[in-house]
């Protein structure tokens, strides 16, 4: 028993590392350890030689126990203190800042729109996106058999209502809404049923503004479309006014931007004319102004709708807007 001790002891001291002390304590207390096949073999012994080697054995496994876990925190903190030696940290040192996300370009822009119009006086107010034919059509002087129904490529919902396909909708609600006079704009989404490419997609956003008053002129409107501009590109911005049809105004007119992409000089954004339809706008249509429960004769307004997913490209020159709502991180990365 003497020599079993003095044996285990020793390869418990001579244990250099946490790994070798751990082989230590296998082959003498494992289930194939030495020790443990000496504790088997008691019951093959006389009654009064099994008592008195099983008691050696027992204070033999006790020692050795105890040593393997001396042995083990003197090497736990041998080795923590080998590993502190060749590294120092500071613990004053700021930690790993995490990565932050960005507002998206649409957003960017959708918050300068609103800053510019919400320092010009204007309500900033928004309606929901699935719309009833009379919010979205009729009220604007859409009646069910007018042609420029087929011109929006309507969603049609299975409960009779359909998704909004222009801001518009949202005239009559704030006529009925805001008491006169008022000026207000309507940022939201839009949906059109038709094809994508380079200038057109079927989820865009919008912007509509309206203005009713006393005595409202198209030089009132074209003031405020260059304030817009200009808050927004943060510089004078090229446009032309030319002669325009939408149901909803009277006299209507199309307000061009001057392509920012190339220049004027022609890509597929501009489709190589050098401009860029930005806006229909006009002195709203006393059909309109009826519907909203105003009288023609007394109150008389202009309206506007800008494609917001367009000034967005403008700003950024983005050549597709596709972009705009693809969800690509490469591409929201640069914002």
């Amino acid at each position: 028993m003497e020599e079993l001790k003095s044996d285990a002891l020793a390869e418990v001291a001579a244990a250099a590392s946490s790994a070798a002390l751990k082989e230590v304590e296998v082959r003498w207390l494992g289930k194939k350890g030495r020790l443990t096949a000496l504790l088997k073999g008691l019951k093959d012994l006389a009654p009064d030689e099994r008592k008195l080697r099983g008691k050696a054995l027992n204070l033999l496994k006790k020692d050795l126990v105890e040593a393997i876990g001396s042995k083990g925190a003197e090497l736990q903190r041998a080795e923590v203190e080998a590993s502190t030696e060749g590294e120092w940290v500071d613990v004053t040192l700021p930690g790993i800042e995490p990565a932050a996300g960005g507002l998206h370009p649409l957003t960017q822009v959708m918050e300068d729109v609103e800053e510019v119009f919400r320092g010009m006086g204007y309500h900033v107010m928004d309606y929901p996106e699935a719309e009833d034919e009379f919010h979205n059509f009729e009220s604007l002087n859409i009646p069910a058999d007018h042609p420029a129904r087929d011109i929006q490529d309507t969603f049609y919902l299975t409960d009779g209502n359909l998704l909004r396909t222009h801001t518009s909708s949202g005239q009559v609600r704030a006529m009925r809404n805001l008491e006169p006079p008022f000026r207000a704009i309507f940022i939201g989404r839009v949906y059109r049923f038709e094809a994508t490419d380079a200038s057109h997609e079927h989820t865009f956003h919008q912007i509509e503004g309206l203005m009713i008053d006393r005595n409202v002129s198209v030089a009132h409107l074209r003031s405020s479309m260059t304030q817009l501009l200009a808050g927004v590109f943060g510089r004078k911005v090229e446009v032309r006014l030319r002669p325009g049809y939408f149901p909803f105004v009277e006299p209507g007119f199309e307000l061009d931007l001057r392509c920012m992409v190339c220049g004027g000089k022609g890509c597929p954004v501009c489709k190589n004319s050098g401009w860029v339809e930005f806006l229909g706008c006009g002195l709203v249509h006393p059909n309109v102004i009826r519907a909203g429960g105003l009288d023609p004769s007394e109150w008389e307004g202009w309206a506007f709708g800008v494609g917001l997913s367009r000034l967005v490209m403008m700003k950024y020159e983005i050549d597709d807007i596709r972009w705009l709502m693809s969800g690509d991180l490469r591409f929201l990365r640069q914002f």
